[in-house]
């Protein structure tokens, strides 16, 4: 059995031509698929992109349930993908080729994609593509407009939270990540605790546009630290907290507003310092922000600012493409197949899968990104 994508060389499936390429992603509580076609010069066009969510399914249980979600995939895989083909109006013979995400994420759900996705490549003879969920993110920029290689990324959503220099398809190395939890993380923990709901980093953002967070008094953490990593533990520690002691409808506006500039902050702060470094290294100064926390809009705005500070231009995904999808999967896949890398077919999925799996292993600190898990 392959441990991860095991990319190979293969036949170009078309050579100078366009490709078109079917994603899958089930990787959380999103049943995805799409199909993008991506042309030699890297545009990238997305013929479909079908979505089913399972927010309703998870909503009882104040975060996603893992069985739950692995039963929906299998129940809904099969039809969603039969949407994307129908809506691009293809059929699978006109496809180049198939990509799914093969880790990170929730195994039981990332098998029911990967399976299938397989067996779709199998049936018709079409090359096959393990995709890295986080990989999908790191590209999914493309999917608005050209974006030329490298650029700086700042990953971030419930999972992982990194600074990375991407260079290409499969090159990018980490110069930052959290050291306990993730932004998406504490968001919906915080949300959490304050009554909010699930999934709690959109409700915590609805609440926080008519709070003052002034009056209250969060933690900063790593200041005056000369590296690029990140902590939310103390932040959505004293937050939770605070939630307990707010009486009022507007206590917890002003606490969510409080929480919300915190964590843009603290992402601004760090990455400011990788801007710094990076310009050292390349003329082309480009900050992307990528992941479902890249939504939130004081997060965008707060970056943004920074970015123009350091003389760097911002970009992040249209928001349909922020939060869990297939076009940034069929991206990857199609950029993959361009360069000629194909998976075994005996893949495995992978719960835990870093971008930069070198460091990763050799780093006894934090070896993939957040407590060693989905990073």
């Amino acid at each position: 059995m392959t441990i991860g994508a095991n990319y190979s060389s293969g036949a170009h499936p078309a050579t100078g031509g366009d490709l078109v390429v079917l994603g899958l992603e089930t990787s959380c509580d999103e049943t995805a698929a799409s199909v993008v076609r991506l042309t030699p010069g890297g545009t990238a066009t997305v013929l479909s992109s079908v979505v089913h969510s399972q927010i309703d399914d998870h909503a009882a249980f104040g975060g996603v349930v893992p069985e739950i979600a692995a039963r929906s995939h299998v129940e809904m895989i099969a039809g969603v993908s039969e949407r994307a083909m129908a809506e691009a109006g293809l059929g699978y013979g006109e496809l180049d080729g198939v990509a799914a995400t093969a880790g990170p994420g929730l195994v039981g759900g990332v098998m029911v994609g990967l399976s299938f996705g397989k067996a779709a490549a199998l049936a018709r003879g079409l090359p096959f593509v393990g995709v890295n969920h986080l990989e999908g993110h790191a590209v999914s920029a493309r999917l608005g407009a050209p974006v030329a290689y490298p650029f700086l990324l700042l990953l971030v959503s419930g999972g992982h939270c990194q600074l990375l220099e991407v260079r290409g398809i499969g090159d990018m190395s980490r110069l930052g990540t959290t050291i306990d939890d993730a932004a998406g993380e504490a968001f919906d923990k915080i949300a959490k605790a304050m009554g909010l709901g699930y999934p709690g980093g959109p409700a915590l953002e609805k609440l926080a546009a008519s709070g003052d967070g002034s009056r209250f008094d969060l933690p900063r953490a790593l200041l005056g630290r000369k590296d690029c990593d990140f902590s939310f533990s103390g932040l959505k520690t004293a937050a939770s907290r605070l939630a307990q002691a707010c009486e009022t409808d507007q206590d917890r506006a002003d606490l969510a507003d409080a929480v919300q500039s915190a964590i843009a902050r603290q992402l601004a702060e760090r990455s400011e310092r990788a801007m710094k470094d990076y310009a050292e290294k390349h003329e082309h100064r480009l900050l992307v922000v990528a992941g479902g926390v890249a939504a939130n809009k004081t997060v965008r705005s707060t970056l943004e600012a920074v970015a123009a500070r350091q003389s760097f231009s911002f970009l992040a995904p249209p928001m349909a493409y922020c939060t869990d999808n297939a076009a940034m999967i069929a991206l990857a896949g199609a950029e993959r197949l361009q360069l000629g890398l194909t998976s075994d077919i005996d893949t495995a999925a992978r719960p835990r899968w870093p971008l930069d799996e070198a460091r990763a292993l050799a780093d006894p600190v934090h070896p993939a990104g957040r407590k060693g898990a989905k990073a």
